[in-house]
C-alpha cells in the first residue's frame, strides 16, 4: 500500500512530499486513516488558510510537520480550533464528534518520533552520540553536550521519524526550511537560526559563526568558540551564507543508526530532578563577573549581591537625559509585567510567566526564548497564579529561572535549552515561586510565594551545576526543633513564611539574608500565639551549609499582613563614629531600620511615614512599642500603614557620595 502512495506521489503529481509524509503517517494510525469526514471538514474550513495539502498558504502556517501542533494533544488542538486564536484564527464550534474527529486528523499530521517509538537499543544509542558519534562535541541533550547546535533534549517530540532520520542522513537538507505561511523567501527565519555564515567587518577581519537572528540594520551571531557578537551594520559590510552545514553526515554501522535513531526518538524533555553524575566545576571567572560586574552590565536581580541598586554610571545626567529616545520595543505577552532585565555580554535577559528571552540589548531582537504551559489556577495560589515574575539569575554559561508552580530551571546560555529541572517543595500544597533566585559562589538560591495561604515556608541552596539540593532552611520550624515555642496552637505545620522576594549575599562574611513573609493565618492570630519565629524577619545564614548564624524580627505576631520581604540593602559605611558593616531596610511596618549585619544587632529603628499608628517606636530590646487599638477586628480597625504596607517589595538604593537611601513606596 505504502509503495502505491509513493507512486501515485512521484508520477501522478497528485501528492507533495510534505502530503506524502502525511499520508504515510496515516497508515501508522489505523483508526485516522479510516475516517474520510475530517479530510472533508479539512477542505471545507481549514484549506482556504492553510492550503489543500495543509503545508500553509500566505493566510496560515502549515499544519504537517508543524512544531507547535507535535507538542499539543487531540484535546488542546480540540480546544484551539473550538475557541480561535487571539491573532486571527476564527472559531469553530462544530458538533462534538466533528470536532473530535477534525483534531485527531491534524494530531496524525505530526506524530512525533517519540510517538512512533522505533525499535533499537536505546542504551547503546546514547553511548554512540556521547562517545563515537561525537554528537555531544555540538548538541546538548540534558545538560550533557556543548551548545555549537540545537538543544536535543526534546528531539523526540519535536522531529517525524523522516525528519530525524533526514537530519542524520543528510543534514544539509534540513537547512533553511520555510513554511510559506509564516516565513517568505525574502524573510530570516527561525528555521535558519543555525545557518553557518562569514562576517565582514569593516576593519577587513572575518567572523565565522552561526547566524542566529538578524536584521534590517544588525545582526546576531554566535561565534564557534560560543560567544554572542551582537553587531550593527555600521559595524559590517557583507554576511555570506556558507553553502552546507557544519554537521557532517551520519557515519555509522546500520545497526548504530538504528540504536542511534531509537535514543533520539525517546528524548521527550527533561524530568523533574538533578542531573547525575559530577559536571565540570563553574570558572573562578564566572563568579567573579557576578561578585563585581563590569561596567554597564546587570547581571544579578539587584544589579550586584548587595541589592544596592545604586549605579556608578555617569554618562547619563541632568544635562542629557531630556534627550533620551526610544531606540527599540519587545512585547513579552503578559499583563502587569514586574521582571528586572540581566544585561552581561550584551545579552539582555527579561521573564515573564514561565517565560525567558535573550535579547540583543542593542537591537531588542529576540535571540531565542524559553516557554512552558502556565499552572492551572487552582494547582497554585497568590501572585504566581497571577503572572508575577521578578527575574532570572546568570552564572557563566547558565540562566536560573524560577517557574509558577515552584520548579528552579537552568537553561543553557546560548540556545536556552533545559539543562536541568528540579521541584522545590517537599511537601504537597500550592506552593508557587515569583523571585529571581540568587547566586552566591557556584550556588543558586531561590524561595517560594504563596504565604498567604496553608503552607510552610523555606529557602532551598542548589548546586549550580547539577541542581543537587545543598541545603534547606524552613522559615517555620517543626515541632521540637529550635523557635517552635513560639508557635502556640494549631497553625506551625503551615504558618506561611513565604521567601517569595529576592535576599542579598556578603561574599567577605559568607552570610547569606534572605527576608521572610508573614505568618498565615495573616490577620488572626488565635491558633498562632507568641512571635511567629521566623516569619517577618530578615534570617543570615551561613551560606555553605544554611545554618542560622543570626535573626531580627521587625513585626513579631504579625496581624497586619506586614511581609518583611522588602530589599535587604548591605553597605559598609561610617555609623554614630566608626566604620561598620551595614544592613538597610524599608519595612512594610513603616519603620526604616539599619543593622548591623556581622552580629544582626539593632543599629537603628525609627519611623519613614508621618501618621505610624500602631507603634510608638522601637524599644531597647529591638522589640515595637506597640500601641493599643490597633489589632484587626471583625468590625474593622483603622491602622496606618495599611494592609498593603508603607512600602512593599519596590527596590531601593543607596547613594555612598550623598548618605542618601531611596525607597519607591512612597511613605504615608
Amino acid at each position: 500500500m505504502m509503495s502505491t502512495v509513493q507512486h501515485k506521489a512521484q508520477y501522478g503529481g497528485m501528492l507533495t512530499s510534505a502530503w506524502m509524509a502525511a499520508a504515510t503517517l496515516w497508515l501508522a494510525f489505523p483508526t485516522a486513516a479510516q475516517e474520510a469526514a475530517p479530510v472533508s471538514e479539512y477542505q471545507k474550513l481549514c484549506a482556504i488558510c492553510h492550503g489543500e495539502t495543509a503545508t500553509g498558504s500566505e493566510r496560515g502556517p502549515a499544519l504537517v510537520d508543524n512544531r507547535s501542533l507535535r507538542n499539543r494533544s487531540e484535546k488542546q488542538i480540540a480546544d484551539l480550533i473550538r475557541t480561535g486564536t487571539t491573532r486571527g484564527m476564527p472559531a469553530f464550534p462544530l458538533p462534538e464528534d466533528q470536532l473530535q474527529g477534525l483534531a485527531r486528523w491534524v494530531r496524525s499530521l505530526n506524530a512525533s518520533a517519540y510517538d512512533v517509538k522505533p525499535a533499537g537499543d536505546t542504551a547503546a544509542g546514547e553511548q554512540f552520540f556521547f562517545g563515537k558519534g561525537r554528537c555531544a562535541s555540538c548538541h546538548m541533550v540534558r545538560g550533557r553536550g556543548q551548545a555549537n547546535g540545537p538543544d536535543l533534549s526534546e528531539t523526540g517530540r519535536q522531529l517525524t521519524l523522516r525528519q530525524l532520520e533526514q537530519a542524520l542522513d543528510d543534514p544539509a537538507t534540513r537547512v533553511g526550511n520555510r513554511s510559506a505561511g509564516s516565513c517568505p523567501s525574502w524573510a530570516w527565519c527561525p528555521q535558519e537560526a543555525w545557518t553557518l555564515v562569514d562576517v565582514r567587518l569593516r576593519d577587513g577581519s572575518v567572523l565565522r559563526g552561526f547566524l542566529r537572528s538578524q536584521g534590517k540594520h544588525d545582526l546576531q551571531l554566535q561565534t564557534l568558540d560560543g560567544q554572542f557578537r551582537l553587531l550593527v551594520d555600521t559595524e559590517y559590510q557583507e554576511v555570506s551564507r556558507r553553502p552546507g552545514t557544519m554537521m557532517p553526515p551520519l557515519q555509522a554501522t546500520a545497526g548504530e543508526r538504528r540504536d542511534l535513531l531509537a535514543w533520539l526518538s525517546r528524548l521527550d524533555g527533561v524530568a523533574s530532578g538533578p542531573m547525575a553524575g559530577e559536571q565540570d566545576p563553574v570558572p573562578s571567572a564566572a563568579i567573579e563577573r557576578i561578585l563585581h560586574p563590569p561596567p554597564g552590565e546587570w547581571p544579578t536581580y539587584n544589579g550586584n549581591v548587595s541589592a544596592n541598586r545604586h549605579s556608578a554610571l555617569d554618562q547619563i545626567d541632568t544635562r542629557n537625559v531630556s534627550r533620551l529616545s526610544l531606540q527599540w520595543t519587545y512585547t513579552l505577552p503578559h499583563i502587569g509585567l514586574q521582571t528586572t532585565p540581566l544585561v552581561s555580554g550584551g545579552v539582555m535577559y527579561v521573564s515573564g510567566p514561565n517565560r525567558v528571552c535573550a535579547l540583543d540589548s542593542r537591537a531588542g531582537r529576540e535571540i531565542w526564548c524559553y516557554s512552558r504551559p502556565r499552572s492551572p489556577g487552582g494547582a497554585i495560589a497568590g501572585d504566581a497564579a497571577k503572572g508575577a515574575n521578578r527575574g532570572v539569575a546568570l552564572l557563566g554559561d547558565r540562566v536560573f529561572f524560577a517557574t509558577d508552580n515552584a520548579h528552579l530551571l537552568c537553561l543553557n546560555r546560548l540556545t536556552g535549552g533545559v539543562m536541568w529541572d528540579v521541584t522545590m517543595p517537599e511537601t504537597p500544597g500550592r506552593f508557587g515561586a515569583t523571585a529571581a533566585p540568587l547566586v552566591a559562589g557556584d550556588l543558586v538560591l531561590s524561595g517560594i510565594s504563596g504565604g498567604d495561604g496553608p503552607l510552610r515556608g523555606f529557602l532551598a541552596a542548589y548546586q549550580a551545576t547539577t541542581g543537587r539540593l545543598a541545603w534547606r532552611f524552613r522559615t517555620v520550624p517543626q515541632r521540637g526543633e529550635p523557635a517552635a515555642e513560639t508557635w502556640s496552637g494549631t497553625a506551625l505545620e503551615t504558618g506561611g513564611g513565604a521567601t517569595w522576594l529576592t535576599g542579598s549575599y556578603d561574599p567577605e562574611t559568607g552570610l547569606l539574608y534572605w527576608p521572610t513573609g508573614n505568618p498565615f493565618p495573616d490577620t488572626d492570630g488565635d491558633e498562632r500565639r507568641g512571635d511567629n519565629l521566623y516569619t517577618n524577619c530578615v534570617v543570615a545564614l551561613d551560606v555553605q551549609t544554611g545554618k542560622l548564624r543570626w535573626y531580627y524580627q521587625f513585626t513579631p505576631h504579625d496581624l497586619h499582613d506586614w511581609d518583611a520581604t522588602e530589599p535587604l540593602l548591605l553597605v559598609n559605611a561610617p555609623f554614630q563614629g566608626r566604620e561598620r558593616k551595614l544592613l538597610l531596610q524599608a519595612n512594610r511596618n513603616g519603620f526604616f531600620y539599619v543593622l548591623d549585619r556581622v552580629t544582626g544587632a539593632l543599629l537603628l529603628g525609627k519611623p519613614f511615614v508621618r501618621k505610624l499608628t500602631w507603634a510608638s517606636g522601637i524599644g531597647r530590646d529591638g522589640r515595637p512599642q506597640e500601641l493599643e487599638g490597633n489589632k484587626p477586628t471583625p468590625s474593622g480597625t483603622k491602622a496606618c500603614p495599611a494592609v498593603r504596607g508603607a512600602t512593599n517589595w519596590y527596590s531601593t538604593a543607596f547613594n555612598p557620595a550623598t548618605k542618601l537611601f531611596y525607597d519607591g513606596g512612597g511613605g504615608l
